[in-house]
């Protein structure tokens, strides 16, 4: 069974940076879309980013330019880099794995525990 730790989270300052990490263990992800997710109270699951099993990588609108998705196959990890912060992008983000394409909140997805990133202004 897949598991998924992510982590990075925390309390800026708008304009600040941070980044997250998501740590696979317990399984095989060959062939998965791995990405991250954010939901604040009251809004829809989002799809922030993503990386297809073949490399490529989606960016949703509001956070291009400014957060960077990478990975590190030896260690099993994916990060999301994220600069420029705004209040907006508050919200508790999930890391998230998946044999089909990544596209909307699955229960059907592995997922991690969550990780709140808190801007303030």
């Amino acid at each position: 069974e897949v598991q998924l730790v992510d982590t990075g989270g925390g309390s800026v300052q708008a304009g600040q940076s941070l980044r997250l990490s998501c740590t696979a263990s317990g399984g095989t992800l060959d062939g998965s879309d791995m990405g991250w997710f954010r939901q604040s109270p009251g809004d829809e699951c989002e799809l922030v980013s993503s990386l297809t099993w073949d490399g490529s990588k989606y960016y949703a609108d509001s956070v291009k330019g400014r957060f960077t998705l990478s990975s590190d196959n030896a260690k099993n990890t994916l990060y999301l880099q994220m600069n420029s912060l705004k209040p907006e992008d508050t919200a508790m983000y999930y890391c998230a794995a998946s044999p089909s394409a990544l596209v909307y909140c699955s229960a059907n997805y592995y997922w991690g525990q969550g990780t709140q990133v808190t801007v303030s202004s």
